[in-house]
């Protein structure tokens, strides 16, 4: 009853009356503190919750506003208040305690609210809960954030409320919530969470229950050997509540716990552990029961945990048996959960078994006070070592901790625990773990070493993962708890150093990181358990094998765990070699990347000896022959990266291991270690070293003898072929020997690796190619290189796609002295292979790409070797400007399409960046002829002036190349992809504002430099921040045709965010009075007209180009462009011949319903023109599709609402009622009847043509035109309409 009574009275008292909640104390504006230097002293002499109160919950005023108004209002008056609220609390999920501070201000007035009114309405009523329900969803969301222990100190806990709290469970027991979701939720299991919550600290009142219960003085036969029946009525809601999948669970039984731990429950106790002890052996596989199952374990080991030792200890032998048996169910067997509540009853109950001490064998650490380490240190007391540890042992007290009997059901408990800790789960296995630690803090010194043995059996190769992570975890614990002795250390040492390392291979990928961080977090309680007396040894084993866990590792948790762990022993044993340098460098944002771990970190680590060799071994015994071949990659280069710490030991010891293991069976090690072995013979070159005739004799026999063996063939030849690309390349660069045969032979396997379909095994073939020529072939006469470029000439025409992209690249990385023999049949035949129009029927975009990249890689080896100064090359710099800007013209206009998409943009790409650099090339081949001319006079630099008016004739880079090469990527700059818009913009903008020189010829650059200023904060990809700013380009005549051809295609598109804002753009544009036009002073719709016109003639028949433009025009008749003016019966005459055309024979529904509906709004205007339209629009009336007719007929009753011209007045109604009445959609002869009828009633006269059996009648209008052959005249609209 003590315990209750303090417990109770820990807790404040309530408010007498429903209160306004109090600002915090020291409460200060969100604002920044810093600037007051008062402030800064506050904070640094304040408490901790005046400072959290200062800066943390900034929301505060917010939340303070809506409580006071909840609590004026007696209640929640706006649900929003509630969801505002819990939005603000949910972003403290992860830092809860920065709410504590504010717990009391929020939670006291909340739950005396739901206090008084309780009292004031009475627990039975429905309205009652409506009200409390929204304030029980604040207090459960803080619940949730801060945990129950803090919020309940803030419960009212008054005697009196212990009935009505009791009262307004059972009204709450027979709510349902409605849904599930938590965001939807009404409050119902909220409240329920609330009020258990409560109740869990009324139940703590020092005075007995039965003094309580009113109902009791009311009866005045009541037994007083039964339970008070206000306790049967917590009881049975509870034993309800053990079966709910929901947080009630766990909250009834803490709930019970309380309850039945008191000194006055004992009745209550023995009928629930009877209860529990039937429930638990009847359990089936039911959902319900495997729910109640886990509530009833869960509540019996909290009950186990607080109870009193003495009285639970006669419980102790049914409750073992409940566990035992439950844990052999299948229901156990399925359930994680419900295991580790088992293991955590049954830890709790051998802790009632054995009696409580502290053992003197214990390990004694340093002081936990820094005053206390420092005194010891200062007066020479030396810390003590586990064997002198244990020689201070008291005698006597060995001798009875020896004579100790332990009870046989704690021995089962610890075979239990054991076998836990192979579980499959890691939530079993950790509770197993602390239950092996606090069971052996209870046991004497022999029996613990039997404990650790066992312990250790669980490393045993046969064991699985879990196991070793299992015993990781229970070493752990042990060594916390100062009960692994430093005698033990040369068993534990061994097995942890090999769990540092467990990997184990398990199909397509690995298991065992789990291990390796559990062993890292072994290492880190050892450096806080251990003094450093005791752990110098050990730490000169660790320390390696951290370090090398810290930065080659695999996972990013692993890393990190063992860096800590380097951390942990570094700060509290100071004996790790360099260790406050490395612990600097191996921090927890460095090592968050693999590849900065692996290549930047290590190699800072390796500097010292004591690490660089272990580092080595690893990288060479394990993660060369890693299962991921990403790694194994990352691998080869962190070894070569170590090369230059000890030359000796790589170009000798590394290297012989290396060279062998090249032809491994199997796939990872010989591919690692071909890549490893040409990595670090690269290294070696670049850092002096003389290779022995031997290692290169070994180095150029590596390729043939994989050949040899074949180790090509089968599922690891496509990474092979990459390594031992890689490799070639690697012994090109470091000039190893090589003999006319191998030369020969790699040759040949360079260029088979050029014809796999493979681009990454291509790219690699490329690169090597890019080495092995130079070095090898340049000095073997012109046969060899003639055999070459004639070879690869020849597989740009070859049938296999892969060899044509192949050997595009390949003629891009040839030498000056090749390219000089043939560089006009190179150039031409990547000219004409760039371009999709030479080969129709090719649908391969990735030949093409790689045309244009082989074309101007060839275009700056062969000018980047020319004199500038002087003539020479003057056809090659000719044939640039003529053929290969031309082809690039042509390859930036690439719209191909297949079913991965628009392929095309690939080869647009490449363009740009092809014409980018073709520009520089001829700018500064101008430039150099200009500073070479005769000047008169005296040398002066050349400016801007100079270069534009030197006459353009003697120009490579003109003014027509600027202006087309300008305009093309403009258009792209309008285009519908995101990352093209923003490649061609860049592009623009290292045009506009080169850095060498400024580009010459640009037309309007002042106006494309206000359009694209020189500024990477623009996001161009986001299309409300790049098209009003682009669209202003359609105000100059040079490039307004080729932008509005790109901008249709995003103004039409599909995607309806783009189109959006390119068409609010264009809308923009024509709206701003500020932009003026240079097109001899006419308007800005007038222009656009122009281009569209433009557009729809020079894209005839091009669906990808005029849908768009076509929907373009629709939308913008419907924001009245085009439509508020007159003077615009050209435009409107050429869009009805374009769209006329179009639409012949045409079976797009889009392009169809775009062109109705353009024609309807020209024949809504009165203007000459609308009768021709009117006239085209009703052919669609007889349209082979019916969607298509009901459109039209649609258009066309719109337009006779409009335009009272086309059909006499007389007729208007009739026609009007004939289209709203006849069904389209149906047959087509009653629709060509029909339109008869209106185009009599229109004016029109019809004919009849026996042209083909499914022949129409069509209108001829005969009120402007007459027809000498009105067949022929019938005949020519019906080819219109496409029949």
């Amino acid at each position: 009853m003590e315990e209750a009574a303090a417990a109770a009275a820990a807790a404040p008292e309530p408010n007498a009356a429903t209160p306004t909640p109090p600002e915090p104390a020291g409460d200060a504006p969100s604002g920044d503190a810093s600037a007051d230097p008062a402030a800064v002293a506050d904070d640094e002499h304040d408490s901790k919750e005046v400072v959290l109160r200062r800066y943390f919950l900034q929301e505060w005023e917010l939340v303070s506003a809506i409580l006071r108004r909840i609590v004026a209002a007696g209640g929640v008056a706006e649900p929003a208040d509630v969801h505002r609220i819990r939005s603000i609390m949910d972003k403290y999920q992860e830092e809860g305690q920065l709410l504590e501070p504010y717990l009391e201000n929020i939670v006291s007035p909340l739950m005396s609210l739901v206090r008084s009114k309780t009292m004031g309405l009475g627990a039975g009523t429905d309205e009652l809960l409506d009200i409390i329900k929204p304030l029980c969803i604040i207090i459960y969301t803080l619940v949730t954030v801060c945990g129950y222990k803090s919020v309940i100190k803030f419960f009212p806990h008054q005697v009196s409320d212990l009935e009505l709290g009791v009262a307004l469970l059972e009204k709450c027991h027979t709510m349902s919530s409605a849904t599930a979701l938590r965001q939807e939720s009404t409050g119902e299991m909220e409240t329920k969470c609330v009020v258990l919550l409560w109740l869990y600290i009324l139940v703590l009142i020092p005075f007995d229950i039965s003094t309580v219960d009113t109902s009791i003085a009311t009866t005045d036969s009541m037994d007083w050997t039964e339970v008070v029946p206000l306790v049967t009525r917590i009881l049975n809601i509870c034993k309800d509540y053990l079966s709910s999948s929901g947080p009630m669970r766990r909250i009834s039984g803490l709930l019970l716990a309380r309850l039945l731990t008191r000194p006055d429950m004992a009745k209550a106790f023995s009928s629930f552990m009877e209860w529990a002890h039937e429930m638990l052996l009847s359990v089936t596989d039911d959902f319900v029961d495997q729910f109640r199952s886990i509530g009833i374990v869960e509540a019996l080991a909290s009950i186990f945990k607080i109870g009193n030792r003495r009285a639970l200890y006669d419980t102790v032998s049914g409750a073992w048996n409940d566990c035992s048996v439950v844990m052999k169910t299948n229901v156990s067997a399925r359930s994680p959960l419900l295991r580790k509540f088992l293991v955590k009853l049954a830890q709790r109950i051998a802790l009632i078994s054995l009696p409580p001490r502290s053992p003197s064998w214990r390990y004694k650490s340093i002081n936990s006070s820094l005053g206390a380490n420092l005194s010891s240190s200062t007066t020479g007391e030396a810390y003590s070592s586990g064997s002198s540890e244990q020689a201070n042992i008291d005698q006597t007290d060995m001798c009875l901790l020896e004579d100790m009997d332990v009870p046989e059901i704690v021995e089962e408990i610890i075979d239990l625990l054991l076998t836990g800790l192979r579980d499959s789960d890691t939530i079993v296995r950790w509770s197993s773990a602390k239950g092996i630690g606090r069971i052996t803090a209870r046991l004497t010194p022999t029996l613990s070493e039997e404990v650790i043995s066992s312990i250790l059996q669980l490393f045993s190769p046969g064991e699985g993962d879990g196991s070793w992570h299992g015993g990781c975890l229970a070493l752990a614990e042990l060594a916390r708890r100062g009960l692994l002795l430093p005698s033990s250390f040369p068993d534990v040492i061994p097995v942890i150093i090999k769990a540092l390392h467990y990997d184990v291979r398990r199909g397509p990928h690995s298991i065992g990181s789990h291990v390796r961080d559990a062993a890292a977090y072994v290492c880190w309680a050892f450096g806080r358990a251990y003094t450093n007396y005791d752990m110098k040894a050990v730490l000169e084993q660790l320390a390696p094998h951290l370090l090398t866990v810290a930065c080659y590792d695999r996972e990013v948790n692993c890393r990190r765990a063992a860096s800590a762990a380097f951390q942990e022993n570094v700060g509290r044993q100071g004996t790790f070699p360099h260790g406050i340098d490395i612990v600097n460098t191996t921090d927890y944002f460095t090592l968050a990347s693999r590849s900065n771990s692996y290549l930047n970190v290590a190699v800072s680590v390796a500097q010292y000896k004591e690490y660089l060799y272990p580092f080595a071994d690893e990288l060479l015994c394990n993660k060369i022959t890693h299962w991921e071949k990403s790694l194994r990659e990352l691998a080869a280069q962190a070894l070569s990266l170590l090369v230059q710490y000890d030359v000796d030991y790589f170009g000798g010891h590394a290297l012989e291991k290396l060279v062998p293991c090249t032809l491994s069976s199997d796939l990872c090690t010989r591919h690692g270690a071909t890549l490893a072995a040409g990595e670090v013979a690269l290294r070696l070159y670049q850092l002096g070293f003389t290779f022995s005739t031997d290692m290169q004799k070994a180095l150029s026999g590596i390729v043939p003898a994989i050949e040899k063996a074949r180790l090509y063939r089968g599922k690891g030849g496509e990474i092979m072929r990459s390594a031992v690309s890689r490799f070639i390349s690697c012994i090109s660069i470091a000039g190893i020997s090589l003999n006319e045969k191998i030369k020969k032979s790699l040759l040949e396997t360079l260029n088979e690796n050029l014809r796999h379909p493979n681009s990454q095994i291509q790219c690699a073939a490329v690169d090597a190619l890019k080495h092995f020529i130079p070095t090898y072939l340049v000095s073997s006469g012109e046969k060899i290189a003639n055999d070459i470029i004639s070879k690869y000439l020849a597989l740009l025409d070859d049938p296999n796609v892969a060899a044509r992209r192949g050997a595009a690249l390949a003629l891009g990385i040839l030498p000056y002295k090749f390219l000089l023999l043939k560089w006009m049949p190179v150039m031409n035949k990547l000219c004409s292979s760039c371009t999709i129009e030479d080969k129709p029927d090719d649908p391969d975009a990735e030949a093409r790409v790689n045309s244009v990249r082989g074309l101007i890689s060839v275009c700056e080896t062969l000018t980047s070797s020319f004199d500038q100064s002087s003539n020479s090359g003057d056809s090659v710099y000719a044939y640039i400007k003529d053929y290969v800007m031309q082809a690039l013209f042509t390859a930036l206009d690439d719209y191909a399409v297949d079913n991965r998409g628009d392929v095309g943009s690939w080869v647009r790409e490449a363009a740009m960046d092809a014409l980018e650099r073709c520009m520089f090339i001829l700018c500064r081949r101008d430039i150099a002829a200009l500073r070479t001319a005769p000047a008169s006079g005296h040398e002066s630099e050349l400016s801007v002036m100079e270069v534009n008016s030197s006459s353009s004739t003697h120009q490579l880079f003109d003014s027509g190349v600027a202006l087309d090469l300008v305009a093309g990527i403009a258009k792209q700059a309008v285009e519908k992809i995101d990352k093209m818009r923003e490649i061609a913009i860049k592009t623009l903008q290292r045009i506009l504002y080169h850095q060498e020189h400024l580009i010459p010829f640009i037309p309007h650059r002042e106006l494309l430099e206000e359009i694209i200023p020189n500024s990477t904060d623009l996001e161009w990809t986001v299309p409300t921040v790049s098209y009003p700013r682009l669209v202003k380009l359609l105000q100059v005549s040079c490039y307004s045709k080729s932008v509005l051809s790109g901008l249709v295609i995003s103004t039409g598109g599909l995607q309806e965010s783009l189109k959006k804002a390119s068409t609010s753009a264009l809308v923009g544009y024509l709206e701003d009075s500020d932009i003026n036009t240079n097109c001899e002073g006419k308007s800005r719709e007038y222009q656009l007209s122009c281009d569209l016109l433009w557009v729809l003639q020079h894209y005839q028949k091009c669906d990808r180009v005029i849908t768009p433009t076509l929907k373009t025009i629709e939308a913008l008749f419907s924001k009245k462009v085009f439509l508020t003016r007159e003077g615009y019966s050209e435009f409107y005459s050429g869009l009805v011949d374009s769209v006329g055309s179009e639409l012949k024979g045409s079976k797009d529904f889009t392009k169809l319903c775009a062109g109705l509906s353009i024609l309807g709004y020209i024949s809504s205007q009165l203007d000459g023109t609308c009768t021709k339209a009117f006239s085209q629009l009703l052919t669609f009336l007889c349209h082979r599709y019916p969607k298509i007719r009901k459109a039209a007929a649609d258009q066309v009753y719109l337009v006779l609402l409009q335009n009272d011209d086309l059909i006499p007045s007389e007729n208007m109604d009739k026609a009007q009622e004939l289209l709203a009445e006849t069904c389209w959609e149906g047959d087509v002869e009653e629709a060509r009847r029909k339109r008869s009828q209106i185009n009599e009633m229109a004016g029109f006269r019809v004919a009849t043509s026996l042209k083909s059996e499914n022949q129409e009648t069509g209108p001829t209008d005969v009120r402007n035109t007459v027809s000498t052959d009105e067949n022929k005249s019938y005949s020519s609209l019906v080819d219109f309409s496409g029949y």
